[in-house]
């Protein structure tokens, strides 16, 4: 059965990209056109097959998120612009591996400036990108976050970057960096960076120190 849902992704695929091709080349914008046909390297079956089956099957990465599967505990430190006074808050969150360990789902509980907190992750590692992607939803707010990071294997961390709507500015996105760090099994560390609302540069707006629960 796996081999044959397999064979069906792949032929999807296959079709999908070949329509996409005709649909690139039957547009009337020819400078897009040639974009795209320049881009197109054809790939023969046998290849996307093996393609295919490499990007589906989870690997090292993946049985490393599987690794923190289970119930933590987080203390929360935030900072509502540069300088300003931390508030800290405790949290719960509970992982776990999802679609035959492909992605790690993640609910947090909490509180915020004295209001329940929930939000959820979905993070993966995309065997073809080489990279691990993320995405993020909670309940103060109605949009959804993306990132990609890259693994540093030195300092045992994920360097997630991505855009975030800007609820300051209506319409606008703001650039957002976090850095995920696996302390060591049973403790984890969330970074995460974001612009000062005043000069719009860089500052640390939230820490999260991650404690797996006895």
């Amino acid at each position: 059965m796996k081999n044959v849902l397999t064979i069906l992704s792949v032929a999807f695929l296959l079709t999908a990209c070949e329509k996409g091709k005709t649909t690139a080349s039957n547009t009337t914008d020819k400078t897009d056109s040639t974009a795209a046909n320049a881009e197109w390297k054809p790939v023969d079956s046998a290849t996307a097959m093996k393609n295919w089956t490499e990007y589906a099957t989870p690997g090292e990465m993946q049985k490393m998120l599987a690794k923190s599967d289970g119930n933590w505990v987080g203390e929360t430190t935030m900072w509502m612009e540069n300088g300003a006074k931390p508030m800290v808050s405790k949290s719960e969150a509970t992982n776990k591996m999802m679609y035959g360990g492909r992605y790690q789902m993640t609910n947090h509980k909490g509180d915020f400036m004295g209001m329940p907190f929930e939000g959820m992750s979905i993070v993966g590692y995309d065997n073809s990108k080489k990279k691990f992607v993320s995405t993020w939803i909670d309940n103060m707010g109605t949009g959804i976050m993306h990132s990609e990071g890259d693994w540093n294997p030195s300092t045992k961390s994920v360097e997630f970057k991505g855009k975030m709507t800007d609820p300051s500015r209506p319409g606008k996105d703001c650039d957002f960096r976090e850095v995920f760090t696996f302390v060591d099994d049973n403790t984890q560390k969330l970074e995460m960076y974001g612009p000062d609302s005043k000069t719009g540069k860089e500052y640390k707006t939230m820490e999260i120190k991650y404690t797996r629960k006895k």
